[in-house]
């Protein structure tokens, strides 16, 4: 930590077992220091935590310590030049962390607990006047919650908002009692 600053390094190589300090918080505090250093992280965890610790600390790649040498000298020359490089193996864990969010994340996240209620049902080939019955609302306010639905949900009928929340992986009963 106190001599990187004197030497300013193009590139570092950064494992994350540090003697006193991890190496992420050694990346979280030399970055301000040399922003322009590219810190590709050197390293036998692969599991996504630290990946991404490490990322948002601010090192600019993340290889493992089995790398060929070869790849690692391709590696170094690839950040210092401006790219990110990373083994393929942790370039995936990369792209699945980002799908498992947008494969959680439902459209029908942003309806209320009514309105999803309402949705359901109708999912489950109630009618309005059904709805309104078991929820015991008026048909006017399931109209006006169906409306909501059709909005957030971006849709224009029952049948695309049904397939938009059975597309949701959700599996309503087939039966309607």
């Amino acid at each position: 930590m106190q001599e990187l600053p004197k030497t300013n390094p193009h590139v570092v190589l950064m494992d994350i077992n540090l003697p006193g300090v991890s190496g992420v918080e050694c990346v979280r505090r030399l970055k301000p220091i040399l922003p322009g250093t590219q810190i590709i992280m050197l390293t036998v965890y692969q599991n996504t935590e630290h990946i991404f610790n490490a990322l948002a600390a601010g090192a600019t790649g993340y290889l493992l310590k089995q790398t060929p040498p070869a790849e690692l000298l391709a590696a170094i020359r690839d950040v210092h030049g401006g790219g990110s490089p990373m083994s393929s193996h942790i370039a995936r864990k990369i792209v699945q962390s980002f799908q498992k969010p947008l494969a959680a994340a439902r459209d029908t996240d942003n309806l209320s607990p009514r309105e999803s209620e309402v949705l359901d049902l109708l999912a489950k080939g109630y009618l309005y006047k059904e709805i309104a019955d078991k929820m015991g609302l008026s048909y006017a306010t399931v109209h006006t919650h169906i409306r909501h639905i059709y909005e957030k949900l971006h849709v224009r009928s029952r049948t695309e908002a049904v397939a938009r929340h059975l597309g949701q992986g959700r599996s309503p009963a087939i039966s309607r009692r």
